[in-house]
C-alpha cells in the first residue's frame, strides 16, 4: 500500500482551473465515496481550498491510483483530462508525506505562515473521517500532520511579522501604543484595505472605533458590522482630537487632513501621540505631517517595506521548518516500517503460545493428583518463561524493521521460527 497525493495549487494551476476542479463542503461526502469505489483506492481525503484542490489517498499500486483520480477529477466536474493534467502534481511516498506536511504547516501557501491552511486542512481530515474513509494509514498520517504543523509555530517564529498591508498597520500601532484596550481608532472611507485595518484593530481589543465616510449610509453599514459608531463627514474634524488611531482611505483627489490641521488637532489632545496610517491613492494626509512632534504618520510605501523585510524573515523561519520536517518524515516512514513487522511479532507469539499450550496439556495429564493452585502456577511459569524468551527477538526485531535491511528481518524470523509453514 502507498501513500499518494493528485492536486494543483495556484504555483501549477490559474484560478480558472482551480476553480472548475473545486469541491464544496456539501460535495465531500459523496466525492469521497465515488472516489474510493475504485478497487486500488482504499482511503482518500479531499482537500480543497481557494488556492489549491488535492487528493490524499492510500492506493494498492501508484500509476494506476494516479489515473483512477484523474479520471475521477475529469468525471466528476465534466472537464477534459487535457484541460488540467498539465497543471497538476503526482507525488507518491516519502514526497507525498512531506506535501502534506508543508501544506499543513503552511510552507507551500501563497503566504507563509498564514493560520487558515491549518484548520482547512483539519475539516478536510475530520469530514472523510466521519464519512469511514480514512484508515490506519492516513488517520496516523494527518494527526501528525497537525503535530508538525504547531511543533513548526511552536519551535520557529514563522507565524510571527506582519505580511499584510492592513496587519502590518495595526502592528505598527501595538508597538507605539502597546494596549490597544485604551486607545480609540478612527477610519475615514470605507475602502476595502482600510475596512482590514479596521477588523484587526477590532481584533486586537482597540477601546473604540469611529467610522467616518462622504456617505453616511456608508458609515452607518460598515459600523453595524464592526460594532463602531458612524459619525457624519462634517463632524470629522471635531472627532480627531478624541482619537489614537487614525486610518484613512478615501477617494479624494486631494489631501483632506493638511499639517496645518493636525498641528492644531495634536495641540488640543496636549500633545498625546498619534497614529496616522494613509493607505490611499492619491494619499489623504500630507506626508509633512510626519514633521509634527508625537505625530507617527505611515503610508502605503511604508507599510510595504514593513511587509517585504517581515516575508524575508518569515523565509528564513521557513529554512529551519524545513528542517523540522525533513525529521518528521523520517520519523512516520520508521512507524510505517514498524506496521510491517506487526504481523509477524503477533505470528511468533501465537506459535508460541500454541506450543506452550500443547506442551502444558500434556504434562497436567501425565501429572493427575496435582492440584488447582499448583496447575495454575505451571501455567504461570510456563507463559513467564515463554514472554522472556520471545522479550529480546521482539524488541531486535522491531528495531531491525526501522533499518534499510528492515525486510531481512522480517524475513529471517519468519523463516527462523517457520511462521510461514501451514
Amino acid at each position: 500500500m502507498s501513500i499518494l497525493v493528485v492536486g494543483l495549487s495556484h504555483k501549477t494551476a490559474p484560478l480558472e482551473i482551480r476553480e472548475r476542479l473545486a469541491f464544496s463542503p456539501h460535495q465531500w461526502q459523496e466525492a469521497v465515496e465515488k472516489l474510493t469505489q475504485y478497487n486500488d483506492i482504499v482511503e482518500a481525503v479531499i482537500l480543497s481550498t481557494c488556492n489549491r484542490v488535492e487528493i490524499y489517498a492510500r492506493v494498492k499500486e501508484v500509476e494506476a491510483g494516479s489515473e483512477h483520480i484523474i479520471q475521477f477529477l475529469s468525471d466528476y466536474h465534466g472537464l477534459p483530462v487535457s484541460a488540467f493534467r498539465d497543471h497538476l502534481y503526482c507525488l507518491a511516498e516519502e514526497e507525498a508525506i512531506r506535501h502534506l506536511f508543508r501544506v499543513a504547516s503552511s510552507l507551500d501557501s501563497m503566504v507563509i505562515g498564514e493560520p487558515q491552511i491549518l484548520g482547512q486542512v483539519k475539516e478536510a481530515y475530520q469530514q472523510a473521517k466521519a464519512y469511514g474513509l480514512v484508515g490506519r494509514l492516513l488517520g496516523p498520517l494527518f494527526e501528525k500532520s497537525f503535530t508538525v504543523a504547531k511543533k513548526i509555530r511552536t519551535e520557529t517564529r514563522i507565524a510571527e511579522n506582519a505580511v499584510s498591508i492592513s496587519f502590518a498597520a495595526v502592528e505598527l500601532a501595538r508597538k507605539i501604543f502597546v494596549d490597544l484596550h485604551t486607545r480609540t481608532a478612527l477610519l475615514i472611507g470605507t475602502g476595502e484595505m482600510a475596512e482590514l485595518a479596521a477588523q484587526h484593530l477590532v481584533q486586537q481589543g482597540v477601546r473604540k472605533l469611529l467610522i467616518c465616510n462622504r456617505t453616511f449610509e456608508h458609515a452607518q453599514t460598515l459600523a453595524g458590522r464592526l460594532q463602531g459608531e458612524a459619525i457624519p463627514y462634517e463632524d470629522l474634524f471635531s472627532s480627531l482630537e478624541r482619537v489614537d488611531i487614525v486610518i484613512s482611505s478615501t477617494a479624494a483627489p486631494h489631501p483632506i487632513l493638511t499639517k496645518a490641521t493636525m498641528q492644531e488637532v495634536v495641540r488640543r489632545r496636549r500633545y498625546q501621540p498619534m497614529f496616522l496610517i494613509d493607505i490611499a491613492v492619491p494619499r489623504d494626509i500630507e506626508a509633512s505631517v510626519n514633521e509634527i512632534d508625537h505625530v507617527y504618520l505611515y503610508d502605503i510605501d511604508d507599510l510595504q517595506s514593513v511587509v517585504e523585510a517581515n516575508l524575508r524573515e518569515r523565509q528564513k523561519e521557513a529554512l529551519v521548518a524545513e528542517e523540522v520536517i525533513k525529521k518528521e518524515v523520517a520519523a512516520f516512514q520508521r512507524w510505517r516500517e514498524t506496521l510491517q513487522v506487526t504481523p509477524t511479532i503477533v505470528a511468533l507469539r501465537q506459535k508460541a503460545e500454541t506450543i506452550r499450550q500443547q506442551e502444558v496439556s500434556k504434562t497436567l495429564r501425565k501429572l493427575k493428583d496435582l492440584s488447582e493452585k499448583d496447575r495454575q502456577a505451571i501455567e504461570a511459569l510456563t507463559m513467564a518463561i515463554t514472554n522472556k524468551l520471545l522479550h529480546a527477538p521482539i524488541v531486535n526485531l522491531k528495531k531491525g524493521a526501522e533499518s534499510a535491511e528492515g525486510n531481512l528481518f522480517i524475513s529471517a524470523v519468519r523463516q527462523l521460527f517457520e511462521l510461514d509453514k501451514e
